[in-house]
């Protein structure tokens, strides 16, 4: 017999005491009442699928048990909050408190319970995108160095040029490259994607530009390379800085003519397609090493984009966290809401070397293994600053849990294991060979 689901309730936390007509007026209209008296210690209890609103009565709370509520609600910023304040009709002065500005909606006293509820009913009916309607929501932020970039990058969509993006491994390079296509003239055309460094380079250029039948042992029919299905798309390149220098010689030509070479032929074909290409190396020095070509640097380096490291992104941590952990809950039944006071403190005080990937790897481990409806610090394993193996341990280990768990979820389909990660193919099967992971072992 199936399990029976436990269902999700609808309740109000009462910040005061309510009346008795107020208690029953929510109850007819399916709202639990908890009383939290603010002079009493108290804590908020919700279960994972639970619609949860707080309500401040303004009307009897003293400055210093409103300050007690702010440091309770404070905790838990995801529930929305609404309040009653005193009557309007001049015999009680409007109260001036920071909490006030918090509130979705105020109520005078005595409140118009059928305007309560429908403010009420409004919230618990609101839907939480599973998808951004903008593609630019996926790369969130509001700190200055993340708006700077979200602007260049709407200026260079439009223009059919190649563009450059740099920036410290996990800050999004791909995702900005999906964003470049996806708002330019080409977005309804293919995107193709391939890791240069995880190509090995006697197969890279049959990757990249194909080669026909009996090219090469093992070259049974003609195979088109990823210029000629991308054409009339856009080509991603990551790490470009590390694609073999007679691979670098061909992306030239294609730069220059706009045509390419299938291995075994002489015969160039025509392509249309856009470059982006990205790098976490500093290519002006590969340049001058004589690892990069130059006049292939220069055909690059027309539009450069950069993608500021997360540590520089002023206030865009807790912004993150929440949205990686909303996305979350969408997928996923868990306890966990929202965040402590100290594991706030501790993700800002974090130089998040793996950048906003180890971000979100994070949050998604500690959704899964916190206890309680707020995550702390130990679930997200930030109780002390590790040392640099540690890191990278901790980031290894959290990357191969998630992509172990999607991979489940998708049931070892690839593509659309790639769709819920929000990767390309490229990189699930870059991740897969970095953890040893055989999937034929694991089907």
């Amino acid at each position: 017999m199936a399990a029976t689901q436990m269902s999700s309730t609808r309740c109000v936390i009462w910040f005061g005491n309510p009346g008795a007509r107020e208690k029953v007026m929510l109850a007819a209209d399916g709202w639990q009442v908890r009383t939290v008296l603010p002079q009493q210690p108290a804590d908020i209890g919700m279960r994972g699928g639970d619609t949860v609103v707080g309500l401040i009565d303004f009307r009897t709370s003293s400055d210093s048990e409103l300050e007690r509520i702010g440091k309770l609600t404070a905790e838990h910023q995801h529930m929305p909050l609404f309040a009653i304040t005193p009557a309007n009709d001049g015999s009680h002065a409007t109260p001036q408190h920071p909490l006030l500005a918090a509130c979705r909606q105020q109520f005078p006293h005595p409140p118009d319970l059928k305007e309560l509820l429908r403010g009420l009913q409004g919230l618990s009916n609101e839907v939480p995108r599973a998808a951004s309607d903008d593609v630019l929501d996926t790369l969130l932020g509001e700190s200055e160095v993340m708006l700077v970039m979200r602007a260049t990058l709407r200026k260079y969509a439009p223009v059919d040029l190649p563009v450059l993006i740099t920036g410290e491994t996990g800050t999004g390079k791909e995702v900005a490259a999906h964003a470049l296509h996806r708002l330019s003239a080409r977005g309804g055309k293919p995107f193709q994607a391939i890791n240069c460094g995880a190509i090995p380079s006697t197969l890279i250029q049959s990757e990249l530009f194909g080669h026909e039948r009996g090219a090469f042992t093992g070259a049974s029919s003609r195979r088109l390379g990823l210029f000629e299905t991308a054409h009339n798309g856009s080509v991603f390149l990551d790490e470009i800085g590390d694609l073999p220098l007679d691979a670098q010689t061909s992306l030239l030509r294609v730069l220059q003519e706009g045509t390419i070479e299938r291995i075994g032929s002489n015969q160039p074909v025509a392509v249309d397609v856009r470059i982006l290409a990205a790098t976490h190396v500093d290519l002006e020095r590969a340049v001058e090493e004589g690892r990069f070509r130059r006049d292939l640097y220069y055909r690059l380096n027309v539009l450069r984009l950069a993608m500021p490291p997360l540590r520089k992104r002023d206030g865009d941590i807790e912004l993150l966290s929440r949205q990686f952990l909303r996305n979350f809950r969408l997928r996923h039944p868990t306890r966990a809401r929202g965040y402590t006071h100290e594991a706030r403190q501790a993700m800002d005080r974090f130089p998040w070397p793996g950048n906003v990937r180890e971000l979100l790897n994070r949050v998604q481990r500690a959704a899964i293994t916190a206890e309680g409806e707020l995550i702390s610090s130990t679930d997200l394993e930030l109780n002390s600053p590790p040392d640099g193996a540690q890191l990278n341990k901790a980031r290894s280990r959290a990357e191969r849990e998630t992509l172990l768990s999607c991979l489940q979820q998708s049931q070892y389909n690839i593509s659309a294991c790639a769709r819920l990660m929000k990767v390309s193919r490229v990189t699930i099967y870059r991740m897969c060979r970095k953890h040893q992971l055989e999937l034929e072992a694991l089907r």
